[in-house]
């Protein structure tokens, strides 16, 4: 069976740990920030880890 190329557009959107876990970045904060609250924002600037079915799947597609 071939290796898998590694998804590109992936690479960009997640990280991978020394330990395996795959990290991701949160949406919605792009736009419309005056009707979030500041404490929401602040929230939304970590990292958070993707867990479950579609963490094995980044991990596959990013070859890792």
């Amino acid at each position: 069976m071939p290796k898998l190329k590694t998804r590109k557009s992936l690479i960009n959107r997640f990280r991978i740990t020394k330990s395996g876990k795959v990290l991701r970045r949160q949406g919605f904060r792009r736009h419309l920030k005056a009707n979030k609250s500041a404490k929401r924002l602040r929230n939304l600037k970590k990292t958070i880890e993707l867990t479950g079915f579609y963490a094995k799947k980044v991990r596959k597609a990013m070859g890792k």
